[in-house]
């Protein structure tokens, strides 16, 4: 119903068939993001760290297909768009890099390649497990958060300001953002990142969170 009325709102669109849906996250509530796209009949590209997470819902049927190469991705999610049909693909690696290189599509050929864009990694819990810094890999941040938490937390903020920044270009060219009220834009505002509203009070944020602005 989210990713529905999100195509509804701000696509005016009552078919998403063709339309490109980015997020990341596939643990525990996250899980639903790719079966919520196929039924919505639009692409879902679910971006994820831990390759056990992706296995699980691969198993279980709620994610099509799984791809650890983005150039990969961007090729499926080309065909997909192109043929209207309905798709879950999991990246295995960081949603920072995959929002990075939409960017580069977008600057490089002039296509926006997504429609609709949200997050679902734990931010509530960003420092101690729940977001994974782009700068390095899954095993190697691990190591860091065990062994050097500060650091970990430093790596976490500068990679939730390219993760904003990326967003911010693809939303300039159309796409639309919604916070999944998981503290994202919160903790990105917290480490500098450009989130706030234009014209609004410090509380208020750029991107609409899904309770008030689409499920409401």
């Amino acid at each position: 119903l989210t990713v529905l009325n999100a195509g509804r709102r701000y696509l005016k669109a009552e078919d998403l068939s063709g339309k490109v849906f980015v997020t990341s996250g596939l643990g525990g509530m996250s899980g639903a993001q790719a079966k919520a796209a196929v039924i919505a009949g639009c692409v879902g590209i679910i971006a994820e760290v831990d390759e056990a997470a992706l296995l699980k819902r691969h198993k279980q049927g709620w994610l099509m297909e799984i791809s650890n190469n983005l150039d990969h991705c961007i090729a499926r999610l080309r065909e997909a768009r192109k043929n209207k049909v309905a798709l879950s693909l999991g990246y295995h690696g960081n949603v920072v890099d995959l929002w990075e290189r939409l960017v580069y599509e977008l600057d490089t050929t002039g296509e926006l390649l997504v429609d609709l864009g949200s997050d679902q990694t734990s931010c509530h819990n960003p420092f101690n497990g729940g977001y994974y810094p782009v700068q390095l890999g899954f095993e190697e941040a691990k190591q860091l958060l065990s062994t050097n938490p500060g650091k970990f937390r430093t790596l976490v903020q500068e990679s939730l300001k390219r993760h904003v920044a990326a967003i911010n270009k693809l939303a300039d060219k159309g796409m639309f953002f919604w916070d999944y009220g998981n503290a994202f834009l919160l903790e990105a505002q917290r480490a500098g990142a450009d989130v706030v509203k234009k014209g609004a009070n410090k509380t208020e944020f750029r991107y609409p969170s899904y309770v008030q602005h689409i499920m409401g």
